[in-house]
């Protein structure tokens, strides 16, 4: 009789071990090169070397990881996502696990910093596994130009730039080149100078672009002596593409220098978002 209560009491002892286990925050994150090594529900985030869980909506994510996003901006695929600066993974996993900054999923590494140094590398374009406030150039982290234009300097009277990486988290301008510089309809067949800008939306954002120009999320164009004027009305609806996942978008920005005017200094920035030049010449 008393071997038959220590056995019971071992086997309870076993059961509540491991369901101290499972809710304990001991889980583990399984490591990955391919989709081959993951389970049936989950896809392997490369970038991050790690198994995450696919999803159609944000009620389908664990609690870590609630947020329902495509899995890059070159892979549609849905899969459930951290958020940066919350403390849902080390409740998950335990003591010491953060939301990735660059990858949005639970680790123990120190990758909390939202704008780490550039120079790593990344593949692709826009943010890539870039920080915020860097994008992918030629496979290298980088960081995103100053505004060095009148345009944005207050001492030649332009615009104060009042974007900082650190504490912002508006769209970023990363590229912003000429197009052309000739007569165009746009400007009643007068010259018109046309820049190509791109553009992306944080990772760690749940926004997206929007699918017309009308309703970008305040962009602006900053004239020489530092006025800003409302960048939408400058785009061609047919000259704006946004990516299938909505967090980039590339479009012609059409602007009427003059008839004598060979060169355009051009300042540019959404709401939130930094501040960028250009200088397109005929």
């Amino acid at each position: 009789m008393q071997l038959r209560k220590t056995m019971w009491m071992l086997t309870a002892l076993s059961a509540m071990s491991l369901m101290m286990t499972a809710c304990g925050g001991d889980d583990e994150i399984a490591s990955c090169t391919s989709d081959s090594q993951c389970s049936e529900d989950e896809v392997c985030q490369t970038a991050a070397g790690v198994c995450v869980q696919t999803c159609e909506q944000a009620s389908d994510c664990p609690d870590s990881a609630k947020n329902c996003e495509p899995l890059s901006s070159t892979d549609t695929r849905k899969v459930c996502k951290c958020t940066v600066g919350t403390s849902f993974c080390a409740d998950e996993y335990g003591e010491g696990f953060t939301c990735s900054a660059s990858t949005r999923v639970c680790t123990d590494d120190d990758d909390t910093n939202p704008n780490p140094n550039p120079g790593g590398s990344c593949s692709g374009t826009a943010q890539s596994t870039c920080g915020y406030g860097q994008f992918c150039s030629s496979g290298t982290c980088t960081a995103v130009p100053a505004p060095t234009c009148a345009n944005f300097d207050p001492t030649k009277g332009g615009k104060t730039p009042v974007w900082n990486a650190s504490t912002s988290s508006g769209p970023i301008i990363y590229s912003v080149t000429r197009e052309s510089y000739s007569g165009d309809s746009f400007c009643s067949g007068n010259t018109t100078a046309k820049a190509r800008v791109q553009a992306y939306i944080p990772s760690s954002s749940t926004l997206t672009f929007p699918d017309q120009k009308s309703a970008l999320p305040g962009l602006f164009y900053v004239t020489v002596n530092g006025q800003p004027q409302d960048g939408d009305a400058l785009i061609r609806q047919s000259e704006y593409t946004r990516s299938s996942d909505g967090k980039t978008v590339d479009f012609i920005m059409n602007f009427c220098p003059g008839q004598s005017s060979t060169t355009l200094s051009i300042g540019l920035y959404f709401d939130n978002g930094n501040e960028i030049c250009a200088q397109i010449n005929k």
